[in-house]
């Protein structure tokens, strides 16, 4: 949360008489217990705009199961939250989300009942008071008062009464004596890490294992968990011929350290940029910009073999919704090439038109099929495919934050037999001489090193290319991504999605 939001909370609080009207009150101790003698009727009967719209986002999520990252800009956009509040909003929608977990269990120990008998949009507002009162730096009593205004606009005064009461509990303790309290007793270091850093334990068994499966010590488990709690940083990518970052460097962007056309910024709605409107300009983790730039810059083999000479048939297997579908439609105008942008389901097919549209028609198409049967019509067809499977997501954890309770074991399995179907039939698909790109948002070893050697083995007709070697090319640093031949990016690395890459050349 930045300065000014700080301020301006304990601006709101001394103009209604806050009992705490100066500097910021430290979370935990004596000032923080006894922040709330007030009653639940001298307390706000209103809802902050940013507080509203984060709590707008968690309605959307828990009764649609919608998904935060697209509910959040439109919600943004519909209040007109200028830049600080919108940082605001989004810190707390993320941050509730993200430590969902953790704060329903200690929720749990500060209610009468269990917590499936409490009203879900209770529930709700009490993440969000958890949030600020715990993982925050707001005054407590801002906390909480600004929680019971929102929960009695929105809710109800019955409920919000019970809310203060519960978060009066809440703030009783800082964070640190919460998870002593919640940990107390735990031989486990997963389960104990589960409630730290508030991740299901089966997820952190499977990074753990990832950790080690791409070279990285298992030690470096709670940087990597750390790293999925952080508030994401906004990347975008120009496309290449087409777009021009100006404006969004003269709106607080900087320059983006590791992929060429790419700027970043920690806060600010991107979607207020002219660029980002007329789709020039589009929101994409350096992560996927990196690997669709090795995809299309990796040298094809000589002209000696059966359309050896020629690199003008691209194809995106899986392109829904359609960012690195438009990435590679611009660096293939830029070749002379032409793009099949191929997704089996129609509406996402028609987000990939929206994605693609400003780059010229002529060197693009979008097809609805399943991908699994390309090579039946198209055998040894294409000189560069892009295989970018559906998948369980955990390597962008950051920027969906309810994905990671959402997930579960079962869906790994199942998403890794359509993995090895489509990298198949794209193996079918490419000519001699041509690539094959698999990429996975997820370091898990069953969705990423697995495919690919079952699908390699006892193959002599394809090739395993480095991956790693691959990236540093189109990086503007040194990666240090590549473990043997595949390559995986980590958010507490490089400050990406955990993009996997393979490379594969058909001999």
């Amino acid at each position: 949360m930045s300065d000014q939001a700080r301020r301006n909370d304990r601006g709101r609080e001394r103009n209604r008489g806050g009992n705490r009207s100066r500097g910021e009150q430290p979370r935990g101790g004596q000032s923080a217990r006894n922040y709330s003698e007030a009653t639940p009727a001298q307390r706000l009967r209103e809802a902050d705009p940013a507080r509203l719209v984060a709590f707008e986002v968690l309605r959307a999520v828990s009764k649609d199961n919608a998904y935060a990252n697209l509910v959040l800009p439109a919600k943004i956009r519909q209040y007109r939250l200028d830049k600080r509040d919108a940082g605001l909003a989004t810190e707390l929608s993320y941050g509730a989300l993200r430590a969902k977990g953790s704060y329903d269990a200690i929720i749990a120990r500060c209610v009468d009942r269990q917590l499936s008998e409490v009203e879900e949009s209770i529930m709700d507002a009490l993440r969000l008071g958890t949030h600020q009162l715990l993982a925050m730096r707001i005054p407590p009593h801002a906390a909480v008062n600004q929680t019971v205004g929102l929960a009695r606009a929105v809710i109800g005064a019955g409920p919000a009464s019970f809310i203060n009461a519960v978060l009066r509990k809440i703030g009783s303790k800082d964070l640190a004596e919460w998870f002593a309290e919640l940990t107390e007793g735990v031989a486990d270091p997963i389960k104990a890490a589960a409630l730290e850093y508030a991740h299901p334990e089966w997820i952190i068994r499977a990074l753990r294992q990832a950790l080690v499966a791409h070279g990285r010590p298992v030690q470096e488990i709670d940087e990597l968990l750390a790293a999925d709690n952080a508030a994401p940083v906004v990347n975008l990518v120009a496309l290449p011929g087409l777009g021009s970052l100006e404006e969004a460097f003269e709106a607080d962007f900087t320059v983006g350290p590791l992929a060429p056309e790419s700027a970043l910024s920690s806060g600010g709605d991107p979607g207020r940029l002219s660029g980002i409107r007329d789709g020039s300009v589009r929101v994409q983790d350096v992560g996927s910009q990196l690997v669709a730039r090795a995809l299309a810059e990796l040298p094809l083999s000589d002209a000696s073999l059966p359309g050896g000479g020629r690199d003008e048939r691209w194809l995106d297997l899986c392109a829904g919704p359609g960012g690195k579908a438009a990435l590679l439609a611009a660096l293939a105008a830029q070749r002379g090439a032409h793009l099949v942008a191929n997704e089996p389901l129609p509406h996402r097919a028609e987000l990939v038109r929206k994605a693609l549209s400003a780059v010229p028609a002529e060197y693009w198409e979008v097809r609805s099929a399943d991908g699994r049967e390309v090579a039946e019509q198209e055998l040894e067809f294409y000189d560069r495919i892009m295989v970018d499977a559906p998948c369980s997501g955990l390597g962008a954890l950051r920027r969906r934050p309810e994905s990671r309770w959402r997930r579960t074991p079962a869906e790994v399995a199942e998403l890794s037999q359509l993995q090895r179907e489509l990298l198949d039939a794209a193996l079918r698909a490419v000519r001699p001489g041509g690539v094959v790109a698999y990429v996975t948002c997820s370091p898990h070893p069953a969705e990423t090193t697995a495919v690919v050697d079952d699908l390699l083995r006892g193959r002599t007709d394809l090739k395993l290319l480095n991956a790693g070697t691959a990236l540093d090319a189109v990086a503007l640093q040194p990666l240090s991504a590549g473990h043997q031949e595949t390559a995986q990016l980590w958010p507490h690395l490089h400050q990406t999605d955990a993009m996997f890459l393979a490379l594969i050349r058909k001999n």
